[in-house]
């Protein structure tokens, strides 16, 4: 996403990066004199004063009383992420993550173990909501398709990918099946469609059966007419895990939090339509890598009390997204921190590629 900020002088950034972190640890106005006293920045009150009227007047700050100090605005935010976002994070700390999944989980989970595992570890640290949503299944290759009779016309279909991820679906079939009927045609499946992803199978499948050489191929036709109702949704959705709502009902009391019970009500409402927040997800993930979205740069105007960190994770095939939602005066250092350690040791995990063990601290 585009951002366009006013240009600030080394020294207002330096003032408003201080601002920032008061404000981040205390929840309240900060007055020039805080500044003065713990900034470091060896400038007199009157020099502060003069450089928060400016980044007041730029919209970088605001004050919310008369008499009170300031707080920072989104663009506040914004400007102090965006030199977060620059300084290099260090790779150990995400083997010490990958050592602690692999510990809790056993040496060769599964993706939905994992990344069931992640919301839960990333929100005990941060008391924010933490999600993992799983790739999308159609970029999966194809592995194996297997049929179960269930009786009166049943069929069980079990769909699984390289990936481990396997869909479950049951379709009601015409004409009577036996056992070996089921066998010998995800048989033909297996053979002719392996390796292929989920959605050029579903091509595959509706190119086929346009094709009039099936009339003359039971076995295809049959095989052909249960893939059809296998594949019909088979990917196009992704598993979503959420953990910490409840974290975020203290901020709808505190003090400039901006957060209010409708705007809360909101989010857990998302949370519960998890379709809704892998679609917000899309819309924010440009590429690989971190996103941080604050405030007003929300698409969902209900969403803008909130900030949300987010970063991809790769499982060998396609990307997936761990994060953060919390309130705008997160502690985005700690939170950019961490949902990237966590963003690169699922990635190792599921890849299969554990790291060795981490390197002694220096």
């Amino acid at each position: 996403m585009d951002r366009e900020t006013p240009s600030l002088s080394e020294r207002s950034r330096r003032i408003l990066s201080t601002l920032v972190r008061e404000h981040i640890e205390s929840g309240e106005p900060i007055p020039s004199q805080i500044l003065v006293r713990r900034g470091g920045l060896g400038l007199s009150s009157a020099t502060i004063r003069h450089v928060l009227a400016q980044l007041e007047e730029l919209g970088y700050v605001r004050q919310p009383h008369t008499s009170a100090g300031r707080i920072p605005t989104g663009l506040g935010y914004r400007s102090y992420v965006d030199v977060l976002l620059q300084r290099p994070r260090p790779s150990r700390a995400s083997v010490s993550v990958e050592a602690q999944l692999l510990e809790q989980l056993g040496r060769v989970p599964d993706p939905d173990t994992v990344l069931s595992a992640v919301p839960h570890m990333l929100s005990q640290a941060s008391h924010h909501v933490a999600f993992a949503v799983m790739p999308a299944s159609d970029s999966a290759s194809f592995n194996r398709i297997e049929f179960v009779p269930l009786g009166a016309g049943r069929v069980l279909v079990i769909v699984v990918a390289h990936t481990s991820q396997v869909s479950h679906k049951v379709i009601e079939f015409e004409e009577p099946l036996a056992a070996s009927d089921l066998e010998q045609a995800a048989n033909y499946l297996n053979a002719e469609f392996a390796g292929l992803t989920l959605t050029e199978v579903r091509d595959r499948i509706m190119r086929a059966l346009s094709e009039d050489r099936i009339l003359y191929d039971r076995l295809m036709a049959r095989a052909l007419r249960l893939a059809k109702s296998s594949f019909d949704d088979v990917g196009q959705r992704q598993s979503v895990f959420v953990e910490g709502a409840s974290s975020l009902v203290d901020e709808v009391s505190a003090p400039y939090s901006g957060i209010t019970l409708t705007a809360l009500s909101l989010l857990v409402r998302m949370i519960e339509d998890k379709d809704r927040l892998v679609r917000l997800l899309s819309e924010y993930m440009d590429g690989p890598g971190l996103t941080v979205v604050i405030g007003a740069e929300h698409s969902e105007p209900g969403l803008q009390p909130f900030s949300l960190v987010a970063s991809t994770y790769s499982d060998g095939q396609s990307t997936g997204t761990v994060g953060l939602i919390g309130p705008m005066r997160m502690h985005y250092s700690r939170a950019i921190s961490m949902v990237d350690r966590v963003a690169q040791a699922v990635s190792r995990v599921l890849a299969g590629s554990p790291s060795a063990d981490p390197p002694a601290e220096s």
